[in-house]
């Protein structure tokens, strides 16, 4: 079979809006606050090919986008098939940019081939299950008093209203500001409630200040038996020599490598031993291609990859990995909508709180590439801007 020729990329940035959201902190963190509007950019990616056939997905950020320039003529003209080879041009180009903007190039051919073949494309990677456990991810705390995640007691009635619906695991992002005292009292508040009955974790995304912070709120993990416990302190989450000192004081599991991009990132640092879950994203890993490297290598290690964020590739990837535990379905609110996805899909696909089955589980579409069709009437109609490359 003569494979595609990819004959141009497409990319639209267009806007969603998100009712009662807002905008807190200096890195811009979306947040429960009634009556406001959050404006959200989102990106979508198209590559068609001489046959007719074309890739699609929607994700990554603007700052992705401005890096596919630098690589685009390794994708123009070349076989669409060529998957592992833009993979390896992409990252050498990208040497000095943070390898940027591959991954969105790579879920799309991924799509495509999918597409070609007829075949969802955890089939084509090879499939181990299609019913994925999840866990409810929240929002970062906020003070709205009615509603909101604004007290640990509040956390705690949400961890068991997501228990109620059948969730198995529940994942806290606190307040990015609040006193340590308020901090350690969430975990301790949740724990108490939920502990023995799901999966308890904690993800403050590097608010903590110091390393001691982490280790005073790690303590209180190990009292409750937390799961993992995920990118404590201001380090950025990249410094293997802290992490694994964290491992060596506290109990609880670590799950790192979220702010790391790449294969050989994360195998430094597993072999670093800074870590015990291996954090993996399909928009900063290099794509499919790359995050299944990722899954490979760490299960040679006999770890387990935990997939960031939701998302229909996402659960491509999770339904051909073995040495995988949960989905994260997130961001969740008992008051809003997820923050994540949009209204930008023809049928039905769902990341919002109910989007579970009665075991806790989502399904992965069997439909062919990545498995969902985009509303591409609703994309232009909220088109912001639109660049081909041909």
């Amino acid at each position: 079979m003569k494979p595609p020729i990819v004959e141009k990329v497409e990319i639209t940035e267009f806007t969603h809006e998100l009712k009662d959201i807002g905008s807190e902190g200096t890195i811009s963190i979306p947040i429960y606050e009634p009556g406001s509007t959050l404006t959200s950019s989102k990106f979508a990616i198209r590559i068609f090919s001489d046959v007719g056939i074309t890739g699609e997905y929607i994700g990554g950020s603007k700052t992705e986008y401005s890096a596919i320039p630098m690589f685009i003529r390794a994708v123009i003209g070349r076989s669409a098939l060529a998957r592992e080879a833009i993979y390896n041009d992409a990252k050498q180009a990208l040497r000095q940019h943070a390898r940027m903007g591959m991954s969105q190039v790579d879920m799309a051919l991924w799509d495509l081939a999918g597409k070609l073949f007829d075949m969802p494309v955890y089939q084509l990677l090879g499939e181990y299950r299609t019913k994925l456990p999840a866990y409810a991810s929240t929002y970062v705390g906020d003070n709205q008093k009615n509603g909101g995640l604004s007290s640990p007691e509040a956390y705690a009635d949400f961890a068991e209203q997501c228990f109620g619906m059948g969730y198995k695991a529940f994942k806290i992002h606190p307040w990015q500001d609040a006193p340590l005292d308020k901090q350690i009292a969430l975990v301790e508040a949740v724990g108490k409630r939920m502990s023995g009955k799901m999966d308890l974790m904690l993800d403050p995304f590097c608010a903590y200040k110091t390393f001691g912070d982490a280790i005073k709120v790690g303590r209180a993990c190990d009292d409750w038996g937390y799961y993992w416990y995920e990118d404590p302190f201001k380090d950025g989450g990249v410094s293997a020599f802290a992490h694994r000192k964290l491992r060596e004081i506290i109990k609880t599991p670590l799950l790192q490598l979220e702010h790391q991009r790449g294969l050989e990132q994360h195998v430094d640092f597993i072999v670093a031993d800074g870590t015990d879950f291996v954090r993996i994203d399909q928009d900063y890993d290099g794509g499919v291609t790359g995050t299944m490297k990722i899954a490979h290598a760490a299960e040679g290690f006999g770890l387990d990859v935990e997939p960031h964020g939701p998302g229909a590739v996402r659960r491509q990837c999770m339904a051909a990995t073995r040495n995988s535990n949960y989905y994260e379905l997130g961001l969740v609110h008992p008051s809003c909508e997820n923050f994540v996805h949009g209204p930008y899909f023809l049928d039905g696909y769902s990341d919002d709180l109910d989007a579970i089955d009665a075991d806790g589980c989502v399904s992965v579409s069997d439909k062919p590439g990545i498995g969902v069709e985009i509303d591409w009437d609703y994309i232009d109609k909220h088109q912001v801007d639109r660049v081909v490359y041909d």
